[in-house]
């Protein structure tokens, strides 16, 4: 039976919420099948296991005459991934928070600057929740991706501190490892288990 039907949470490289059968590799997509029986359910005003079953027969049987195309986003769920970003990110705001509280009433003032920071992972849908993970943090806020070159570039504080300017890039290394691992392909994983890049000098510079 696996030979010929296989599951996304079985099989990364489907797409998430998604099962392929057959020896063409027909793709269902599973959230599509349940919304039709639903149509299906409410035009008959009935909820019974036979107009349910019926249902999925005449939804199953639409998207194989219909196909539609093809289309990987690049986005796989990994539930434990999940966890662990979400763990992190609020672990992250709460001492994030407290920091910059701390700046802004007993804290000396700083320099501020915007840092680029080069990230490993290379897909669009990757790079946007990077930005995204980033930008939820205090202290933190992402002000500009270069899709050329895979930076994003960041507003911090305390930039005439050298070792708060690394702290800064390997929070942004971290979160792209976390976020990757939650929602990336097995290929864009193993791109953030290598070393992150070294930092161009030339992207620094003083925030206005």
């Amino acid at each position: 039976m696996s030979r010929y039907v296989r599951f996304s949470f079985r099989d990364p490289d489907l797409p998430p919420l998604s099962c392929e059968f057959g020896r063409k590799g027909r793709v269902l997509d599973l959230p599509l099948i349940a919304w039709l029986t639903l149509i299906w359910v409410l035009l008959w005003s009935t909820l019974t296991l036979a107009n349910v079953i019926t249902g999925v027969a005449v939804a199953v049987a639409v998207c194989l005459a219909f196909p539609l195309p093809r289309v990987d986003l690049g986005l796989r769920l990994h539930p434990w991934g999940i966890i662990h970003l979400a763990g992190y990110l609020l672990h992250d705001m709460y001492t994030s928070g407290v920091k910059v509280t701390r700046q802004i009433f007993v804290g000396l003032p700083h320099q501020a600057a915007v840092i680029g920071v080069p990230l490993r992972c290379r897909s669009d849908l990757m790079l946007t929740a990077v930005a995204v993970s980033v930008s939820n943090v205090p202290g933190g806020s992402v002000i500009e991706v270069r899709r050329a070159t895979a930076t994003v570039f960041l507003h911090v504080l305390d930039a005439d501190v050298p070792e708060e300017l690394e702290a800064a890039r390997r929070k942004v290394w971290r979160l792209e490892e976390l976020t990757v691992r939650a929602f990336g392909t097995r290929d864009e994983i193993a791109r953030v288990a290598e070393p992150p890049p070294p930092p161009k000098p030339i992207a620094e510079r003083p925030a206005p």
